[in-house]
Order: structure tokens, then C-alpha cells, then sequence
């Protein structure tokens, strides 16, 4: 198997488990309900992961999750090595996935051009 593919998959296997575990096992009361792990980047030498999630809630909701993930980054580890066989666990840095308010953004202005051209008088398609 080539080296990109076991990346790959350990990303892959990493999200799945994080995920488990962020919402099961994780009790800090500053944790937004609705917390995603989006993506999972694990470095050459598998000993440093960035976890991307996804939060939803207000500002101060998303800063309170990150840090309570990051707080129970230790904990969070050490209840996933359990799951995945690894000679040594990653440290994890989680990090804010802002795609999906960056889609929103990008929908609600496309909706707003549309608009805009439907109300646009007589403007001919080819100016």
C-alpha cells in the first residue's frame, strides 16, 4: 500500500473515531451540541493530526467548543488510541471548519445577483 493511501485511510479511520468520541464521551459542559469532526489531517510521520469541526452555534459557542476540545485534546487521544492500533497516537490540534458558513455566505450572495437581475430593468443577456 502506498504511503498516501495509508494516509488516506488513517485520516479517514481518525475522523470516524474522533467523531465517537467527541460526542460520546466528551462531558464539557462548553461544548456546543452540535459539534462535527469534518476532516482529519495526520502528518508524514503520524505524530502531530489537525481535526477540523464543524460547530454550530454563536461565536461565543464555537470559541467555548474549541476550547474545551482542546483542554480534553489528552483525554480525547487517549480514548481513541483504544479504538485504532497505532505505535504511537497523533497529538491532535483541532481547528474551526468554517466551509460551511463560507457556502452560506456564497449562497445567500448568489441569491442576492439573482435578485438583483430579475429586478434589473430590460437588461439585455449579451451587454
Amino acid at each position: 500500500m502506498t504511503e498516501g493511501k495509508r494516509v488516506k485511510r488513517l485520516n479517514s479511520l481518525l475522523k470516524e473515531v474522533l467523531s465517537e468520541v467527541i460526542t460520546q464521551e466528551v462531558k464539557d459542559p462548553r461544548m456546543a451540541p452540535l459539534v462535527t469532526v469534518t476532516q482529519v489531517e495526520i502528518s508524514k510521520d503520524l505524530h502531530q493530526a489537525k481535526v477540523y469541526v464543524s460547530i454550530i452555534g454563536s461565536e461565543k459557542e464555537r470559541r467555548d467548543t474549541l476550547e474545551a476540545l482542546e483542554s480534553a485534546a489528552g483525554f480525547i487521544g487517549v480514548n481513541a488510541s483504544k479504538k485504532v492500533t497505532m505505535r504511537y497516537f497523533p497529538t491532535l490540534t483541532f481547528k474551526l471548519d468554517t466551509t460551511v458558513d463560507q457556502q452560506m455566505k456564497i449562497d445567500s450572495l448568489l441569491d442576492q445577483i439573482h435578485r438583483e437581475e430579475e429586478n434589473r430593468p430590460d437588461a439585455s443577456p449579451d451587454t
